[in-house]
């Protein structure tokens, strides 16, 4: 006997039950079918950038290359405008390195071996006889103009808290303060005599909130007893590391009090009214 099939639909197992296509709520696969349709339909979300540690989007390295070799060829340019022999020094650099290496190579029965290095040293040391003209060009511009000083002092590598022209007088007279391991430095730039002023007048301001911090005070210029402008950053760097990191962050809320510059003090000024380019600075800065 032949059996019969079932007809019963109570209890749909698999793909029974399914509906017609496009149809919603009918079927489970039918669901996902129109749910997967429209989800393609909706826009991605972008992802969010990554962060680097001081709180900014990183940046891809060849973007760092790109503008590091932009930066050095736009202060090739501003330097050799006032320094027309510096590709000649540059040439000169680079052969002498060079020929000295290859010397060494040929002493040694190893030329072909010692040509990368000679390559390399060669260019490290054109780059470092670069970077010295470069800066020499721009101390040479802003040495003597109101400000100098604290163009220097911003530009110096390390944990330096600079606040410029907390201190000053119609004459562009200025004292600039600076924060650092070493303690308070005050650095006064102008008329010698007039300066010393202003330098007390600071220290008496400041001495009811650093303590038993100590308080160095610095002028500017070629005189006796004073700082040449292309000297400070070392002569500031050179002196002694009197407070720990934790010191200075504790000290530096409580400078934050007594505010900041008190007078305009120009940034990097240059003969002419043109400003200090950014590519000048990190050719100083390296």
């Amino acid at each position: 006997m032949a059996r019969s099939r079932s007809t019963d639909s109570s209890a749909p197992t698999g793909n029974a039950g399914r509906g017609p296509a496009g149809v919603p709520g009918r079927g489970s696969k039918g669901a996902t079918a129109v749910g997967a349709a429209g989800g393609a339909k909706a826009p991605k979300a972008g992802k969010a950038p990554k962060l680097g540690k001081d709180g900014q989007p990183k940046v891809s390295r060849l973007k760092k290359m790109k503008s590091q070799a932009g930066m050095i060829g736009q202060a090739y340019k501003l330097t050799y405008r006032n320094d027309p022999k510096l590709p000649w020094v540059m040439l000169i650099t680079f052969v002498v390195v060079f020929a000295v290496v290859e010397l060494v190579g040929i002493l040694l029965s190893s030329p072909f071996l010692f040509l990368p290095i000679a390559i390399l040293l060669g260019l490290l040391a054109t780059l470092i006889v670069f970077g010295r003209r470069a800066q020499g060009t721009a101390y040479k511009q802003v040495e003597g103009q109101p400000g100098a000083a604290s163009w220097v002092l911003e530009g110096m590598r390390g944990d330096w808290r600079v606040s410029s022209g907390v201190a000053g007088n119609r004459e562009l007279d200025a004292v600039h303060r600076v924060l650092g391991r070493p303690g308070i430095i005050l650095v006064g730039e102008g008329n010698p005599n007039r300066v010393r002023g202003l330098i007390a007048q600071e220290k008496r301001r400041i001495a009811k909130v650093v303590g038993d911090t100590p308080i160095y005070d610095v002028v500017v210029g070629d005189g006796e007893g004073q700082v040449p402008l292309k000297k400070l950053s070392a002569h500031v760097m050179k002196l002694p590391r009197n407070l720990s990191a934790a010191e200075v962050n504790a000290l530096g809320k409580r400078m934050s009090a007594l505010g900041g510059a008190r007078m305009p003090v120009p940034g990097g000024p240059l003969p002419g009214g043109r400003q200090m380019s950014v590519s000048q600075r990190q050719v100083r800065r390296r």
